[in-house]
């Protein structure tokens, strides 16, 4: 495994570091899947059908929403994916927003719709994710999906962060079964959909999972005994050294603003795990950024390649 090696006691499961914390190069991995997305686009229109394709829905002129749909149509194209974007005011009214939505459903030409959150105030997110037709559903949101993927029926779609989070692991070369596992954070988007896929019955999953939230107790001590931190709790460098098992894997899934007055915009991002000092202790850890970002944009173009792979 590159420039790390494991060793895994087989009496307790637990992972020992040779070396430094190796880093999981997201980009290159992002990379391999858009690679495969694409031979998926053109063995579709080899076969006579029509190239996947998806419609952005953007309320309102957030500059964070204008960049992440522009980076996703852009790289959409990359790979032989006709993208479309529908911008709306930011006063829109939901019930105008959900008759767009019904269009879109209705349209052949459309495989995977995605509602660019957040959404202004006068909109329930719920209700938006659950109008897309569940076969479109390519942020892996709909009710249906979810309820599949906790059921372990196969969903359609996998929720695209902790699908990429899988990825990461799964590629890396991590050992999932029977793993000791926690997941800091319980929301929608990643931290309950990340514990029912490492839950699953399958042999990149079988893992023992601790999901942890802002009521937990002793949330150091759970994470001193995890084989793999994946810290999705919004909170900046919540993860610090002492709280990782050495030779343990960490994920940083984390995006927040912290104060910098050399930066010119006055902010910087920084991640949930505290990167320098963690490094020195896990046996392998994501960057941030460069790790669990580009893996959300290739799940969700993978996805919407399954959509049309499904409507073919």
């Amino acid at each position: 495994m590159n420039a790390h090696t494991w060793n895994m006691c087989e009496m307790c499961d637990s992972f020992a570091p040779m070396s430094q914390a190796q880093l999981i190069d997201g980009k290159a991995i992002a990379a391999q899947i858009h690679s495969e997305t694409q031979a998926r686009v053109q063995a579709l229109v080899a076969a006579g059908r029509p190239a996947p394709g998806i419609t952005f829905v953007r309320v309102g002129e957030d500059p964070a929403s204008q960049a992440y749909v522009r980076m996703k149509g852009a790289k959409a194209a990359e790979l032989g994916i006709r993208s479309d974007t529908i911008v709306l005011a930011e006063s829109t009214p939901q019930a105008e927003l959900l008759a767009l939505i019904q269009k879109l459903n209705a349209d052949p030409a459309v495989h995977g719709i995605l509602v660019q959150a957040p959404l202004p105030k006068q909109i329930d997110e719920d209700e938006i994710f659950s109008a897309i037709d569940y076969r479109k559903d390519v942020d892996g949101f709909h009710p249906v999906n979810v309820g599949k993927l906790l059921l372990g029926q196969n969903p359609l779609f996998t929720p695209c962060t902790p699908a990429g989070v899988h990825q990461l692991l799964i590629r890396s070369g991590v050992p999932l079964r029977g793993a000791e596992v926690v997941v800091l954070g319980r929301g929608n988007i990643v931290g309950k959909p990340m514990a029912a896929i490492l839950l699953q019955k399958d042999a990149n999953a079988d893992a023992t999972v601790t999901l942890l939230h802002s009521r937990s107790r002793d949330i150091a001590g759970h994470c001193r005994r995890a084989d793999i931190i994946i810290a999705a709790m919004g909170q900046a460098r919540f993860v610090k050294a002492d709280m990782v098992k050495p030779g343990a894997v960490v994920i940083d899934v984390g995006v927040n603003r912290v104060e910098d007055a050399t930066a010119k915009s006055g902010y910087r991002l920084v991640g949930d795990v505290d990167f320098a000092a963690v490094s020195e202790v896990a046996g392998m850890i994501t960057p941030n950024p460069g790790g669990v970002g580009p893996m959300t944009i290739a799940m969700l173009l993978s996805n919407t390649v399954r959509a049309a792979e499904a409507a073919a």
